[in-house]
């Protein structure tokens, strides 16, 4: 169940938010939707892979955190992520409603105890509630930015599936289905006009590190391995 309502500084005066990443609290996900300026924060820990929605068989961009649903392999156990978190989990449990922010009054991390102020005492926003609209600031331009640049992807048809094979040393193996990343053959061969276009767009720098992020498969497999090992602790 959800009841999102918009944020009010009377009716949500004694309001606490738990914002840090607990598996407890939604940071369980294997697969993130992330927008094309985190692309460089995401590279250097994350595959930054395509999918499509469920339900309208868009394509998106989304960063792999983890092999098996409900897996982040970048959770800490004592709270918080190893690595860059996400705006997507960064801004939970708050939407965006116009100009305006929304919380979800049933989200686990909405409470009157433990957590973050959302208000001051003089009811004006507290510097986590600044922080959230600043991340929504990030947002909501760089999901229209990202929708363009997909839409760039598929016109010059650079999108191709990716199937993921992993093999872990308890003999247990995955095969990671309906995801997508660049056709890397298809981008030497578009011509020179294009290719200059995608640069000065700054495309082809996010082309760039979509393929990077590929050697980060393997690191996720080797961390999941590492969890094997007896005494491993677990997020």
């Amino acid at each position: 169940m959800v009841d999102i309502v918009l944020l009010d500084p009377v009716r949500h005066a004694d309001l606490r938010v738990k914002a840090g990443a607990a598996a407890a609290h939604g940071d369980d996900q294997r697969f993130v939707h992330v927008v094309l300026r985190e692309f460089p924060l995401l590279v250097v820990h994350y595959p930054i892979l395509l999918s499509k929605d469920a339900e309208t068989g868009a394509f998106f961009c989304g960063a792999m955190l983890g092999i098996d649903p409900n897996e982040n392999l970048f959770l800490d156990r004592n709270g918080g992520m190893t690595a860059y978190r996400p705006l997507n989990l960064q801004r939970m449990p708050f939407y965006a409603a116009g100009d305006q922010l929304a919380i979800d009054l049933d989200n686990s991390r909405v409470g009157t105890n433990d957590g973050e102020p959302l208000f001051d005492d003089a009811g004006e926003p507290s510097a986590f509630t600044r922080s959230i609209a600043a991340a929504f600031g990030e947002l909501r331009p760089g999901i229209e930015a990202t929708k363009a640049f997909i839409a760039t992807l598929l016109a010059l048809d650079l999108i191709e599936p990716v199937d993921i094979s992993l093999s872990f040393d308890d003999g247990e193996t995955r095969e990671l289905h309906d995801l997508y990343t660049i056709d890397q053959e298809r981008l030497r061969s578009l011509p020179d006009d294009v290719v200059f276009d995608l640069f000065r767009r700054g495309y082809l720098h996010s082309i760039s590190l979509m393929i990077a992020s590929l050697k980060q498969i393997p690191v996720l497999a080797r961390m999941r391995n590492q969890r094997l090992l007896p005494g491993a602790r677990h997020g």
